[in-house]
């Protein structure tokens, strides 16, 4: 795959910006020789690795093997046996100097605030594992969660894990038709779900939508609701329908942790859908709880100590991965907020930081660029002095967000950690070591520990730094992908027939000479304009670098002579007017920077992305509008359906 020069020269002269030193002396890892040394160790020797991060959970029994078969087919610690709701929630409530802590900060938009300590934790997951189980649900059985950000979606989530129940978390800005997909394609028992939620001042009647789901699926014995919104009118279905708090009111207090195998399946969540219909990706639940462990206590030096907001969306891995699995079973105090981000006025990200002193923030880069357009005076309002380290994860944190981010909101002294990971890793095999690893604006780091990652050719060999080519992962790791639920050879084939014995994210990314990691994109995200084939990650990465835009995204478009021709889409940052001139702007800055084969054939100006809920750019969409004037794909992952008709219109309209 080839890729413009001058997005090459750019990785080749970036900055590197050492950690402060006040921070390094604070960090797990603390020098670049200590990290290359242990991650030198984690490869040669990953069993010695992944017993030495055994070692520190909480296991009911554990066997000598530790890593057995290869890929596709392996496992980590079979027959040993770990419950990951006694490793976030039990170990560290029965402790007399944390069971007293806080566990869960909630805010709602609405204002609405709650505080539950790990004791407390304790009690109400114990609670709805009574109520889970009173329900008939036994291990194995799939549950779909629709909620939102919940002090009582993580009481549900953890109940699941401490009884080997499977839990599906749905988005709570699906469609009934989505909804429907996924409770179907898992074949969900029953379902959880709020009675409403708020977003941006409105109510969303979120079990209306559970009750035009589930309408005709016969597996689905029981919905219980808890009244998020209490005097929102809430239909219930005589003998299906159950209310979450009077099914809690009469539960008992204690229920024991399951006895599990490490590799059972512990959570089911379906992809996004930014290439066709979502796979439900299983992870083992057990393995979670290793890997992320690791990731959450090394990528965000977590420790007990902290207040810790992670943004992301339960509906989002993410959350998952940093918060509920990992950022708990590293007994933090973490933040859960319920609605956007910039309501009800443009500084509220930053209110919460201030009222909580959050000390580390993991959010998407799409959510940092919502700040720099709010513009800096907004954040001059809040003491943001608590701020250590921000992280990132969802698309590439493009290096003038990254230095505006670093500046405004982190002081020039909090810590940048720009990641990389997917659904199906389970995490972020990708990340600087805060305290050990230089930041480099753009960058997504180094491989974590055990994680055997390269760039290679399409034969599958190792291409020479500063060349692009395809990311892969050469050996397992516990946080990966067991299989797509109901559907092993589509498994299979979308991870490891391209290249056998590696698995194929599916990306492309340069490694640079101090062996940072460049992720550019989708490797399907290439253009051929007259025999030129230009990464549409070039393209967008000159885009917004102009300074009337604030996110890009490039599709190409059939063209009878070229072949294919450029066509790009921009959001606008205040004060810009779309109009011939700024187009024309436009095309200029991506000749200056790649070259005249590139201009764009035309340039749309619209309002907002077609975006996964992880925040991740939906391109397909865009190919789709431009093609068929309509979305004819799967629409599921969408967060926001409502803009796909607006979009449409601008589009036609042009």
């Amino acid at each position: 795959m080839l890729t413009a020069e001058n997005t090459l020269q750019m990785i080749a002269q970036a900055r590197r910006m050492p950690p402060p030193a006040a921070y390094r002396g604070k960090s797990y890892v603390s020098s670049p020789e200590a990290y290359q040394r242990l991650y030198r160790q984690s490869i040669e020797t990953p069993e010695q690795f992944w017993n030495h991060i055994a070692d520190e959970l909480q296991w009911q029994e554990r066997g000598e093997t530790v890593i057995a078969g290869d890929m596709p087919d392996f496992a980590f610690f079979p027959g040993s046996f770990l419950n990951v709701c006694e490793n976030c929630v039990d170990r560290w409530a029965t402790h007399p100097l944390s069971a007293n802590k806080v566990a869960i900060f909630f805010e709602g938009e609405n204002g609405d605030r709650k505080a539950l300590t790990y004791r407390q934790l304790h009690d109400e997951v114990q609670k709805c594992a009574n109520v889970l189980t009173s329900l008939g649900l036994r291990p194995g059985d799939v549950v779909s969660v629709y909620m939102q950000n919940l002090a009582e979606t993580f009481v549900v989530l953890l109940a699941c894990l401490r009884t080997g129940i499977v839990y599906n978390t749905v988005f709570a800005g699906f469609s009934p038709e989505a909804l429907r997909e996924r409770i179907v394609s898992s074949g969900a028992k029953a379902v959880v779900c709020a009675n409403g939620s708020y977003r941006r001042g409105k109510v969303l009647r979120l079990k209306e939508t559970v009750d035009r789901a589930v309408e005709g699926v016969s597996g689905v014995e029981h919905v219980v609701v808890f009244r998020r919104v209490p005097d929102l009118e809430t239909p219930m279905t005589p003998g299906r329908d159950l209310d979450y708090d009077e099914l809690m009111a009469a539960a008992p207090r204690v229920h024991a942790p399951a006895r599990l195998e490490c590799n059972a399946p512990g959570l089911l969540i379906f992809t996004s859908g930014t290439s066709g219909k979502p796979k439900g990706i299983v992870h083992a639940g057990g393995g979670f709880l290793l890997g992320t462990y690791a990731y959450t206590k090394y990528q965000l030096d977590l420790s007990p100590e902290d207040v810790y907001w992670n943004t992301a969306d339960i509906g989002w891995l993410t959350s998952h991965i940093f918060v509920l699995v990992g950022g708990l079973a590293c007994g933090v105090t973490t933040v859960l907020y319920e609605g956007a981000l910039d309501h009800p006025h443009p500084g509220r990200l930053y209110e919460v930081i201030e009222r909580y002193r959050v000390n580390k923030l993991f959010s998407a880069p799409t959510a940092y660029r919502m700040l720099m357009k709010h513009g800096e005076e907004v954040a001059r309002r809040f003491d943001l002095s608590s701020l250590e380290l921000m992280a990132s994860v969802g698309e590439p944190l493009n290096p003038e967000a990254w230095h505006w981010l670093h500046r405004v909101v982190g002081g020039g002294r909090a810590v940048i950690n720009n990641t990389w990971g997917q659904t199906e890793t389970g995490g972020t095999p990708l990340a600087s070591l805060p305290g050990a690893i230089d930041m480099k604006p753009g960058s997504c780091g180094v491989p974590f520990f055990g994680h055997a990652v390269d760039v290679v050719d399409p034969a599958g060999n190792p291409v020479p730094d500063g060349v692009p080519g395809y990311l892969v992962i050469r050996n397992v790791f516990p946080t990966l992908a067991r299989d797509v639920y109901g559907d092993r050879a589509r498994y299979v084939n979308s991870y490891f027939s391209q290249m056998p014995g590696v698995y194929f994210t599916g990306d492309s990314a340069v490694r640079d000479a101090d062996g940072h990691y460049w992720v550019l994109g989708r490797v399907d995200d290439v253009i051929n304009v007259s025999g030129h084939r230009i990464s549409t990650m070039e393209m967008e990465s000159a885009l917004i670098q102009h300074p009337a835009v604030v996110e890009a995204a490039v599709v190409g478009q059939p063209d009878e002579v070229r072949g294919q021709v450029p066509v790009v889409f921009v959001t606008l940052d205040r004060g810009y007017e779309a109009g011939p001139e700024l187009e024309a702007s436009l095309k200029e800055q991506v000749v200056r920077n790649i070259g005249s084969f590139a201009r764009p054939h035309q340039v749309y100006f619209v309002d907002a992305m077609p975006k996964t809920r992880s925040g991740k750019i939906i391109r397909r969409m865009l190919r789709e509008i431009l093609r068929d004037g309509e979305v004819r794909g799967d629409k599921t992952g969408l967060e926001d359906a409502d803009i796909i008709d607006k979009l449409v219109a601008d589009i036609t309209e042009r």
